[in-house]
């Protein structure tokens, strides 16, 4: 059940509309990608905190050296795959 607040904020203007706002609307998307949170220090300096998506796939770097793009990963693994189907799935199945 949802509580509608009776008050607006000290801090919202009434002259601000948010009655076309959608709820949720980018949580698809940052659940599916993921995103960056930065924190800004007082020396000028920050830091940064990766929030991965369900559909993130981390690469080691000895790996990334050779798959640097989304393109080239799903290239080499859709030839993987077609190695892999190709194959017997039993002993059986395999010509002696």
């Amino acid at each position: 059940m949802k509580k509608i607040l009776s008050e607006t904020p000290l801090d919202i203007r009434p002259e601000y509309d948010f009655s076309g706002g959608i709820r949720g609307k980018y949580a698809k998307t940052l659940k599916k990608n993921g995103y960056t949170i930065r924190v800004y220090h007082a020396d000028g300096t920050y830091t940064e905190k990766r929030v991965l998506g369900e559909k993130t796939v981390v690469l080691e770097p000895d790996v990334w050296e050779y798959f640097q793009d989304s393109e080239a990963v799903n290239h080499a693994l859709r030839t993987l795959i077609g190695l892999v189907l190709s194959k017997p799935k039993n002993k059986e199945a395999m010509p002696m």
